[in-house]
């Protein structure tokens, strides 16, 4: 007979599932309103990211841990061969073709845990001393942050690409480094902010033109004019207009929010907002709960700094408070990569939660067996 060691359900992160479903229900509950080939699409995606939820969890993280280096430059090779080998749509190179099954996959969202997961393997490997990191670990670790923010943003992915660079400052800022480094930093990016811009692709330069301008894009107006018309408690189906009627576009994945907030209203949005407010304080908790396990600490942070970024972005353009970027809204819009991406990387924490006692109590093995 097959037993589970039952410190593993007693390290497991409850209330981190807790959180997500309902996320996950809302969310396809609202895709199913709009377009039921959509949500039949989405049951899939979500069937797929809970089998891969529970694959990485039983997977044995730390033991094989060798494999994150491999796993990372394994990533950095595919994101070079987009350059020479990549497919184009919409004048972005972003995708690779399998060969032989007419399927295409995106390095950048394959990298995203990889990503975490080299930052995590570094800094366990040489935790900061007491001040911080010095200028030559920052520099080492700043390496593996801003090469893949070179080649995602020259696809052109901007938004992805910036995520990456913005949860990785944000790990070494928690982590520790000294802050002498950072000032310079913030006053080198002031002062080179113009060239920055004047080397935008067009279309980039737009979105910004387009957000700093009086009027907004069309996109943003009728995602404005659902919030508003929402009010305070909501619409039933037939009476959303802005959705049900197609004015709101892409209103299953960028513009979700607004259909959302024209569904259930401004209490409605706030409840929303306080469960990704309660996910992001919940998943930094977490570096009291292990605070010598920068394993852990690093790849905690790194989720919650991601979650908070793209939920911020992805609700500030739905309001007209940010450029329109394209930044879905995590576990929430319509769509399977970013989903799986994100079950991919509870799956993983959950693991180094779970499985956490075996190096806390110098245990042998994962489980027990019994004949």
């Amino acid at each position: 007979m097959f037993k589970i060691d039952r410190r593993i359900l007693t390290h497991f992160d409850y209330v981190t599932v807790f959180l997500i479903i309902p996320i996950i229900i809302i969310s396809l509950f609202l895709v199913s309103e709009i377009n039921q080939t959509l949500a039949t699409k989405q049951i899939i995606y979500i069937s797929i990211g809970i089998i891969l939820f529970f694959i990485l969890f039983m997977f044995p993280i730390r033991r094989l841990s060798w494999l994150i280096p491999v796993m990372y430059w394994l990533n950095i090779g595919l994101l070079i061969m987009v350059e020479f080998f990549g497919i184009s749509k919409l004048g972005a190179k972003r995708w690779l073709e399998i060969p032989f099954v007419n399927f295409t996959l995106q390095p950048s969202e394959l990298f995203k845990p990889a990503f975490i997961l080299m930052l995590a393997y570094l800094i366990h490997s040489n935790p900061p001393p007491k001040g911080g990191y010095n200028l030559k670990d920052f520099l080492k670790l700043s390496f593996y942050i801003v090469l893949p923010f070179l080649l995602i943003a020259k696809e052109p992915d901007l938004g992805t690409a910036l995520i990456l660079l913005l949860v990785g400052a944000g790990v070494l800022f928690i982590v520790g480094v000294n802050w002498k480094i950072f000032a310079t930093l913030v006053v080198l990016i002031t002062i080179s902010a113009p060239f920055l811009y004047s080397n935008l692709h067009n279309y980039q330069k737009k979105r910004i033109k387009d957000f700093l301008s009086e009027k907004s894009n069309y996109h943003v107006q009728q995602s404005i004019i659902a919030i508003g018309s929402g009010g305070l408690y909501g619409k039933d189906k037939e009476n959303a207009t802005q959705a049900q009627l197609k004015f709101l576009p892409i209103s299953t994945s960028d513009f979700i929010f607004a259909y959302f907030v024209e569904r259930f209203g401004f209490w409605g949005a706030c409840v929303l907002i306080g469960i990704y407010a309660g996910l992001i304080l919940h998943l930094m908790s977490i570096n009291y709960l292990v605070k010598d396990d920068y394993f852990i600490k690093v790849f905690a942070t790194s989720l919650s700094i991601m979650i908070f970024l793209y939920m911020s972005v992805n609700i500030a353009m739905t309001l007209g408070f940010a450029p329109v970027v394209g930044i879905p809204l995590p576990i929430f819009s319509y769509g399977g990569s970013s989903f799986v991406n994100f079950m991919i990387l509870f799956g993983i924490l959950e693991n180094l939660l779970a499985f956490r006692f075996i190096f806390e109590y110098n245990s042998t093995c994962n489980f027990k067996e019994q004949l």
